[in-house]
């Protein structure tokens, strides 16, 4: 399967892109394993701080992402520039809420014999996505900014005709401080 950024609008490749081998997928995917037996234990309050640098860095490039997503999907500057911003939004919402929505939960002791129970969400692992080319970062975002505030690290599997909006994606949230490997 071919990997390239082609322009909608003109038809012309403007770059192409090697798929990755069986090899270096089983490598990114023990590189997230490895990454996940740290990441799981920092706060959310690290995870915070990261999730909102990542989010200014949207914000801030918010104009140059969506020349990108509408050269690789043909989507207006205006509707990619609102996605860019979108995506700021929900790294910040996660930022803001995380916590709360994880919190531990109360639950019927009495309906299972004991004398205190509680639900506990706690991170999985390496979450996979498989993303559409459509909304290239949001779709992508609204699965990494949950995942990565609750303690879990991500591995992105993007259309092939949006690769510069996936590689783009992985490169602000390790600018925003995410350690390598999340």
């Amino acid at each position: 399967m071919s990997i390239a950024t082609i322009n909608p609008a003109t038809g012309e490749t403007v770059k192409t892109f090697t798929p990755a081998t069986q090899h270096e997928v089983e490598a990114a995917i023990a590189r997230g394993y490895a990454r996940f037996d740290d990441y799981r234990h920092t706060t959310f309050a690290q995870r915070a701080k990261w999730a909102n640098a990542t989010a200014d860095l949207l914000e801030a490039e918010a104009d140059q992402a969506a020349a990108m997503m509408t050269l690789e999907m043909g989507k207006t500057l205006a509707s990619a520039k609102g996605e860019a911003l979108k995506c700021a939004k929900g790294f910040r919402y996660y930022a803001e809420n995380a916590e709360a929505l994880l919190a531990d939960e109360p639950a019927d002791a009495a309906a299972v014999g004991a004398s205190q129970a509680f639900a506990r969400y706690q991170p999985l692992g390496v979450v996979l996505a498989v993303m559409p080319w459509n909304f290239p970062l949001w779709q992508a975002v609204r699965f990494a900014a949950p995942a990565l505030m609750a303690g879990n690290v991500g591995l992105l599997k993007h259309a092939s005709n949006v690769p510069q909006c996936a590689l783009y994606l992985a490169d602000v949230i390790a600018r925003g401080g995410f350690p390598q490997g999340c």
